[in-house]
This record gives C-alpha cells, structure tokens and sequence, in this order.
C-alpha cells in the first residue's frame, strides 16, 4: 500500500522534516500541531486556551485536507507543559469533538516547539465509502 502525503495551506506548514501527515489506504497518521496561526507562521497567544482552540482549528484542516473530518480521529496525544491546564483541554475538546471520543493520552512534558503549550498529534480513520 502507497503512502499519500497530506498538506494544506490552513494550517501551519511543516517547520522541520515532516509532512502535516500521512495516509495509508483509510488510515492517518497526523503530525503535531502547534498553536500557530497558518497565514502568520506565529503563535496565536500566550494564553492557553486560545493555544488550545488553535491546536484543534489546525488539526480540524489537516483533517479535512486527509478527506475526512476531526471527529474521524480515533487517538490523540496530548502534550502539556503544565498538566493544570487539563481542565481547558477538556472543554475545549468537548466543543470540538462529539461522542464517541477518541482514544487519548495526555502527557506534560518539558517543553514544546517555538515556547508552545499545548500539541496534539494522533491517528484518524476515515469512512469506508464503498
């Protein structure tokens, strides 16, 4: 099975060596995403919540250019900097996910890209449309 390699332009471009994701026959595999504004390349805020509204905005457009949508997720890794904020992650997730909810991890970590709070990565499967 080929490999497609997945990338728009509504959400930030890849800042390293990697592709926004991967597909392979329905399954994809989603690179992390970082609170950055595509048209910008700069972090929406310093505020968490606004990161984490952005993370899922990006991971929303990297979806739908993979030919799916964020519900299709079925696995998300959750990277903090500060495990506190996991309240706002929830409700912030529940705004943008309906049930069921993916599987998930959430992780604190020391630090993330260009001084970022939050990222999200993880695996979406898409419809079977035959």
């Amino acid at each position: 099975m080929s490999k497609v390699i997945i990338a728009t332009d509504q959400a930030p471009a890849a800042i390293g060596t990697y592709s926004q994701a991967i597909k392979v026959g329905t399954t994809v595999y989603l690179s992390g995403q970082i609170p950055l504004v595509p048209a910008t390349m700069e972090m929406v805020s310093d505020d968490f919540r606004a990161q984490a509204q952005q993370v899922f905005e990006n991971l929303t457009a990297v979806c739908e250019a993979a030919g799916g949508e964020l519900q299709d997720m079925v696995k998300v890794q959750i990277y903090l900097t500060d495990l506190s904020n996991f309240a706002v992650v929830n409700e912030v997730m529940a705004a943008h996910f309906r049930t069921p909810y993916p599987a998930r991890a959430a992780i604190e970590v020391k630090g993330l890209p260009k001084g970022a709070q939050i990222e999200i990565d993880g695996v979406m499967e898409l419809p079977n449309t035959n």
